[in-house]
């Protein structure tokens, strides 16, 4: 039989500003219900009944009250302390409306080691807990001094055979420690009491500042949250899935973004489990073939600069929108826009991507997955006879358009120019754009179009720029058809940031990127100036063709390889501030996106900008 569909809850700890901001952003998420953050109560004007109140107004339940820390204690004054202190918690949580408490192992030096004695005092404050029709939830932190497993505190919850206690299993806290959630299935059902959902990305380093710094919503880090949750589900497990995330990044965003983000992802996570042959939970995600094209929003400044450059490249302007300033260039399968209707009085002269169009399979069904997704079509002002396009706009504000590129397609919206497509013996076609991330969007973007899109995630790297660390993560489509580079300073700039502020580019695809680099050269085309120190050192490292290094030292190409092929490949300057170009040829299986070569290329750019382009 088919599980109902779940109760979805988030911690008040996930989101930003006070407890009626959290609980706003909660409910316009749609969320069933919240745990409540004791420090949210405590920061609060209302009291307790009052939150309740609150809370249901907007339709959500209190499902936990926490956190409860260091209950046991080697020393029996302070224990029985502890009970006074959980009998005021038990009166707060009455006035709320709340059955369960989360308590925590213990951290303190006085933290009980012994698992019968421990089992006892758990079964002291169970008792208690039951008379009043509440519940103990027992986590065990990765970082608690004895009791840092799920085993452990099963263990206790286990001896201390107490009706009114019951785990609650952090996918966090079982994961980061390495913890196999196939034993869930020896746990009866009615002792598991709560679910937890974090994500993180893999890290070496302290597992409490792992935790309080650098949690993710699901789909968004390196766990197998599918996996924990299916062990959890099948273990019999039916209360609501509740999202618990520290993360530093959350804890000042707009907390109504951060709680879409949220829910986006909760749903991710049920559809990953979604049995084969059941009512999918979402429309499925049509097939994403390529891009059709890359709209960039250009001025009077900028426009001709960049057309110059499209001109060098081999492109035609063979197009012109019919009811729009936005022109249509080609050069093989490659289609660039760029439109001038974007007004930025303090932009002037910036050279923007504004849009992207992905092919797909069914274009309807890709705007429906994206509005049961929060992410709503936007309105577009559309005149006769021209395409019904649908757009949803990304976390960095760029428009996603879903088509379908054919005479009856979005082309038609362009009225020839009748300039010919100048014939090229190198047809490029457009291989991935690289888009910079605000601070804050990262990893909002990478579920974004994981789950929206149906994109797959590919690792996060570093790399050491010239003006701070860069972190980079590609999603891509399954056939490599859609490719988009996301990258992010990893820290927020300083006062002092001559780089080019958050870049974007294109990158073009070519069979032979050396002839197309003579080609490049001879139009005129500004390329980034590519130092002979780089060349130096790839004739010391790698075992390179002398007529290979040859060409790389005189048209300024950078090369790169893994164990399966190359990536030859090169830049021009920054046009309009902030948008370059790149071709780049991919020889073998290389999958890659030439990140190692970013500090060279950025360098390059830097001094390039010194002297005006074109």
């Amino acid at each position: 039989m088919a599980r109902a569909t779940p109760r979805r809850t988030i911690a008040t700890v996930c989101l930003s500003g006070t407890l009626e901001d959290k609980l706003d952003a909660t409910a316009a998420a749609g969320f069933d219900g919240i745990e409540l953050f004791e420090p949210d109560l405590l920061a609060s004007p209302w009291a307790p009944s009052e939150v309740a109140a609150r809370c249901a107004d907007r339709g959500l339940t209190i499902d936990l009250y926490q956190p409860f820390r260091d209950l046991d204690s080697t020393d029996d004054d302070r224990f029985a302390r502890n009970l006074r202190r959980a009998e005021h918690k038990f009166d707060v949580m009455s006035r709320l409306g709340a059955d369960t408490v989360l308590v925590c192992s213990s951290v303190g030096p006085d933290a009980v080691s012994d698992p019968d004695r421990l089992a006892e005092q758990l079964a002291t404050l169970g008792d208690r807990a039951g008379r009043r029709g509440l519940r103990i939830a027992y986590e065990a932190l990765a970082w608690g001094a004895h009791v840092s497993t799920w085993e452990a505190s099963w263990d206790v919850v286990r001896r201390a055979d107490v009706p009114s206690v019951g785990l609650c299993l952090d996918s966090f806290h079982v994961l980061s420690r390495g913890g196999d959630p196939t034993g869930f299935a020896a746990v009866p059902a009615e002792k598991l009491f709560f679910l937890q959902l974090a994500d993180a990305p893999t890290m070496h380093m302290d597992v409490l500042q792992w935790s309080r710094h650098h949690r993710l919503f699901p789909g968004q880090g390196a766990f197998d949250l599918t996996a924990f949750l299916g062990h959890v589900l099948a273990a019999g497990y039916a209360g609501p899935l509740s999202l618990e995330v520290f993360n530093d990044v959350y804890r000042q965003a707009d907390p109504t973004r951060a709680a879409v983000d949220g829910m986006r992802s909760l749903r991710w996570l049920e559809e990953s489990l979604s049995p084969t042959g059941a009512p999918p939970p979402l429309p499925a995600p049509p097939v994403l073939t390529g891009h059709s094209f890359v709209e960039l929003a250009v001025d009077g400044i900028s426009g001709p600069q960049v057309a110059t450059v499209l001109s060098r490249m081999g492109f035609t302007h063979t197009g012109q929108h019919r009811s729009k300033p936005v022109q249509l260039w080609e050069q093989g399968d490659a289609r660039v826009l760029l439109n001038a209707s974007v007004v930025r009085p303090d932009g002037a002269g910036v050279a923007t991507v504004a849009a992207l169009g992905l092919e797909s399979s069914d274009p309807p069904r890709s705007a429906a997955r994206s509005v049961a997704l929060g992410a709503p079509v936007l309105p577009r002002a559309r005149g006769a006879a021209e395409a019904d396009l649908s757009a949803i706009a990304a976390p960095d504000g760029t428009q996603v358009f879903f088509t379908r590129t054919g005479p009856d397609g979005w082309p038609a919206d362009f009225l020839p120019t009748g300039n010919e497509v100048a014939e090229s013996a190198l047809p490029l076609r457009i291989d991935h754009l690289g888009l910079t991330q605000p601070f804050d969007a990262f990893d909002e973007a990478a579920l974004f179009y994981r789950a929206v899109l149906g994109l797959e995630l590919q690792d996060v790297t570093e790399v050491a720029a010239p003006f701070g660390l860069v972190r980079t993560r590609a999603v891509i489509g399954a056939d490599r058809g859609v490719r988009l580079a996301l990258s992010a300073p990893t820290l927020r700039r300083g006062e002092w940031a001559p780089g080019v502020r958050d870049p974007q580019y294109v990158a073009f695809h070519t069979d032979d990127v050396v002839a197309a680099a003579v080609r490049l050269r001879a139009a005129g085309t500004p390329l980034a100036p590519v130092p002979p120190n780089y060349a130096d050192d790839l004739e010391a490292r790698l075992d390179l063709p002398p007529d290979l290094l040859g060409a790389i030292r005189a048209h300024g190409l950078m090369y790169e390889e893994d164990a399966t092929g190359g990536y030859l490949h090169l830049a021009t300057q920054v046009l309009g501030d902030r948008v370059f170009f790149e071709v780049v040829q991919r020889i073998g299986g290389y999958d890659g996106y030439g990140t190692a070569d970013t500090p060279i290329r950025m360098a390059a750019q830097r001094r390039a900008r010194m002297t005006p382009v074109c």
